[in-house]
């Protein structure tokens, strides 16, 4: 799990050119790291699936949702079709 990290050095990115970049460690030893680039809406998402530790880096769009949410966005693993879900932090108060 490290491309993520490369291309931060890669772009030389600050975190304020960052809209959004999180790094999470799940149940069962899964993790997921996030970064949303600002004025992109790609989100450059790299994970270790908690069900069957598949690691696998991949891009998908940023959506952006409402305050309300629980959930800050989701990624489904390719080897098991798991669906990874990530809490907004405020969520887990």
């Amino acid at each position: 799990m490290d491309k993520i990290a490369k291309l931060i050095i890669e772009k030389g990115l600050k975190p304020s050119d960052c809209d959004y970049h999180t790094m999470r460690l799940l149940d069962n030893n899964g993790k997921v790291r996030a970064l949303v680039i600002k004025g992109d809406s790609i989100a450059h998402i790299e994970y270790v699936c908690p069900k069957c530790r598949h690691s696998e880096y991949r891009t998908q769009p940023w959506k952006s949702v409402s305050k309300a949410a629980k959930i800050r966005f989701s990624v489904k693993c390719t080897k098991c079709g798991f669906d990874i879900k990530v809490e907004k932090l405020k969520a887990k108060k």
